[in-house]
């Protein structure tokens, strides 16, 4: 681990914690939601140069964040990562041979390609030079990912955090030694899109094993934001960042949201391939909205989107008396999630941009509208004024 993070990690003040959602090529209005932010900072610090990795201490994010938070962690720019998702849409979803269809839809080589050379190129390392590992010194935050690991059914949140107890150099499976492309890569394998990931570990010693694992959204943890606040302040993950609106921003960035109501739906057509379609997806949608209203809750929220018409949004303005709970305030919050139904896109002035093409994750056919409704989106409600005392 760089000297720098360690002093980032240790330091006393206010630390700043930015989680990143997945879904796929949607990851563009995250991209483009950053990219507003990223300005804003950079013209209110006086800093041109500035990238979000010399604001935020804690990157995370799962399978599209995963790689948003890795890039960012590695010190690019918001204009490089955007020139990625829009030079590389097309590959990220390179379709797969007939044959493996039948198992899923695209192959992960131009994507692990394409994550391996990007993330080398950042972190310094030369044509020939091994990968850029989890543990790299060039890495400028601290760094969480959610897996899957389906061989143990269970969710994997790995990082680099010199002190977590997977991540010490004695061991000879020290999670600081995997490739950090293919973290990234294993965050991203959505089943039924992409193949697994199968990683080892201790290799080439005598206890080498291996395990498969899939996309981080098909956990509970496709919104990051409350696990990142957790590994954060947690007395087992031995961080130990203070607490306080004043002490602990998260800002939490979605890939659009949209309920997708079926009215004409009858009892008889829930049978097993309707299942099979529709609950993974509500399962992660309805686990992404119960963290952020846990955030909302325990955590001060300075913006963000009514979530139902019975919770609300829970905002608390900056100079407001009110708690709208009964515990303490553990963190200033931030919520920044478009809403993508047709009445939505409206609102943001983009009425001619088609609902139901900006909500799917493999909607490379249409990069250009969802690139339009993160920068409408952006430019309507993203402010520095949401982020204080923190800028």
């Amino acid at each position: 681990m760089s000297e720098h993070l360690k002093v980032r990690m240790t330091a006393k003040g206010p630390k700043k914690i930015l989680a990143l959602d997945g879904g796929g090529i949607l990851g563009l209005m995250s991209v483009e939601i950053l990219s507003k932010l990223e300005a804003d900072l950079r013209g209110k610090l006086g800093k041109p140069n500035l990238v979000l990795a010399d604001w935020f201490d804690f990157t995370c994010g799962t399978s599209t964040g995963a790689i948003i938070a890795a890039c960012i962690s590695a010190g690019m720019s918001m204009e490089t990562i955007h020139r990625f998702y829009i030079e590389s849409g097309e590959q990220m979803f390179d379709k797969a041979s007939l044959v493996k269809r039948l198992r899923f839809d695209y192959n992960a080589e131009p994507l692990a390609k394409k994550l391996r050379a990007e993330l080398n190129r950042a972190l310094g390392s030369q044509n020939g030079d091994p990968p850029a590992t989890l543990g790299d010194p060039g890495l400028r935050t601290l760094l969480m990912m959610v897996l899957r690991n389906h061989t143990t059914d269970s969710p994997w949140p790995v990082w680099n955090n010199p002190e977590a107890q997977f991540n010490r150099r004695d061991r000879k499976d020290c999670n600081l030694n995997l490739p950090l492309w293919q973290v990234v890569r294993a965050s991203t394998a959505a089943p039924t899109f992409f193949p697994p990931e199968v990683v080892v570990f201790a290799e080439g010693t005598e206890a080498e094993y291996q395990f498969i694992f899939v996309d981080g959204g098909v956990t509970t943890y496709n919104n990051p934001a409350f696990l990142a606040f957790q590994m954060a302040t947690a007395a087992p993950y031995k961080v130990g960042w203070a607490t306080g609106t004043d002490q602990l921003l998260i800002v939490s960035v979605g890939t659009g949201t949209a309920a997708k109501a079926r009215p004409e739906l009858k009892a008889d057509d829930l049978w097993l391939l309707d299942h099979a379609k529709n609950v993974p997806g509500a399962l992660m949608n309805a686990a992404s909205a119960g963290w952020d209203m846990a955030c909302r809750t325990v955590g001060a929220c300075r913006f963000g989107a009514e979530i139902d018409r019975d919770f609300g949004d829970m905002v608390l303005p900056l100079d407001s008396p009110d708690r709208n709970w009964t515990g303490h305030k553990q963190f200033s919050y931030v919520r920044y999630d478009p809403d993508v139904t047709q009445s939505g896109l409206n609102v943001l002035g983009i009425s001619d941009v088609r609902a139901e093409n900006i909500q799917v994750m493999d909607s490379v056919r249409f990069i250009a509208d969802i690139q339009r409704v993160g920068a409408a989106y952006a430019e309507k409600f993203v402010s520095l004024s949401h982020l204080r005392p923190f800028c």
